[in-house]
């Protein structure tokens, strides 16, 4: 048997009803859906999104996950199931903030709904962020001043893209870039730019179909007690204002 007829097996019988009573409740023949469970077919895509709802959970997780071993009760569950999110909490039963530290970016795009993973994860609690689930992840680069490489942005998961808000800034995971933190603005309703602070790089464009999560900014956990240099910021405004009137000349001559 397949992962896939563990899983669905397994939640049936958690749930305490017949496979007469599942197949009714997604539409399809008694008959078809035993075949799934033993492993003999695997369900159509629509078939598949029906018992992906059915159950209360993600397609990723009924595939690539043995629910079996998780703690079903420690996922959070989001609008039309369209996703379980792992999350990790205390003996109290608060939520722990998890760090994706460098070692572990590189497994994030994997593992973000993996629940091993994410307990794997080096954790905090910072009370004063208040309700919501938080995250912490590691910045890059110099595009989004004045936060520097090793420095954690902590955010707030968002669930839906129509509550990102123009201006204000994000982490962004995406499928094909990974963890990206940027200032964000609506383009459309399938649509986001990204921008940087800095304005040494363009903005561009990322699909919603491309964002796998989306973390508010919260907080920054530094790591650095530099003292600011302020002759090096000045040249660098400078040079920065330089970059976009020569930017500004260039459409000019362009039009």
């Amino acid at each position: 048997m397949s992962l896939y007829s563990e899983n669905i097996k397994y939640l049936r019988i958690k749930k305490d009803v017949s496979q007469q009573v599942v197949a009714d409740s997604v539409g399809i023949p008694r008959p078809r859906y035993a075949k799934y469970e033993d492993g003999k077919n695997f369900p159509p895509p629509e078939t598949l999104l029906a018992l992906s709802r059915y159950f209360a959970m993600s397609i990723d997780l009924l595939l690539s996950v043995d629910v079996r071993k998780i703690p079903v009760g420690d996922l959070l569950k989001l609008e039309n199931n369209r996703v379980l999110l792992p999350i990790t909490v205390d003996s109290y039963g608060n939520n722990l903030i998890e760090i994706v530290t460098q070692k572990a970016k590189a497994g994030y795009l994997s593992g973000y709904s993996d629940p091993e993973f994410i307990e794997s994860l080096q954790q905090i609690s910072l009370p004063f962020l208040g309700p919501g689930k938080h995250r912490g992840f590691p910045v890059e680069g110099d595009s989004m001043p004045p936060h520097e490489d090793g420095s954690i942005i902590v955010g707030r998961y968002i669930e839906k893209l129509r509550d990102v808000l123009d201006g204000k800034t994000y982490i962004v995971i995406t499928k094909d870039n990974g963890i990206i933190y940027k200032r964000l603005n609506k383009n459309g309703k399938n649509s986001l730019m990204l921008n940087s602070d800095n304005t040494f790089y363009e903005p561009y464009e990322v699909k919603a179909s491309d964002i796998l999560e989306i973390w508010e900014y919260e907080c920054n956990i530094g790591r650095t007690d530099r003292k600011s240099d302020f002759s090096t910021d000045n040249l660098t405004s400078l040079m920065m204002e330089m970059r976009q009137e020569l930017r500004e000349v260039k459409a000019k001559i362009n039009t």
